[in-house]
């Protein structure tokens, strides 16, 4: 991991398995949590950070992290499940890209670890986080 987390010195972070690599920032001008990967650009609502901390504490356990594109459906029980779960704080997506509103469990959790707030595996699949 390398940056400070701004648009001008994002994260360059990995996903959970160490496959790939990408870069966030908070962009409070925006209100979002932006993830570049490669030219792709997603952006997710900046509370998600607290909101998924919050979770995971009340949760007080492991919990699969799950990852899926926006046109496919999240297993149960999973970090992306909750993400995009009419029973979250937000009352739906936390991703605010149509199309690309998706992978909130493989982009989000390694901002977590990165910030302390959460442990993250980081095993070739079916990985989990917990909060700290």
């Amino acid at each position: 991991m390398s940056g400070i987390g701004t648009r001008e010195d994002p994260w360059i972070l990995n996903t959970p398995p160490g496959t790939s690599s990408f870069e966030m920032f908070r962009a409070p001008e925006l209100d979002a949590l932006v993830c570049r990967v490669g030219k792709t650009e997603l952006r997710y609502q900046l509370r998600c950070i607290e909101d998924l901390h919050a979770m995971l504490k009340a949760h007080g356990d492991w919990m699969p992290l799950g990852g899926a594109d926006e046109q496919k459906d999240a297993a149960p029980g999973t970090v992306e499940a909750w993400g995009r779960a009419a029973s979250n704080p937000v009352g739906g997506w936390y991703g605010t890209k149509k199309g690309l509103r998706g992978r909130f469990g493989v982009y989000v959790p390694p901002v977590l670890e990165v910030l302390g707030l959460a442990e993250v595996e980081h095993n070739p699949k079916n990985n989990r986080m917990r909060a700290r």
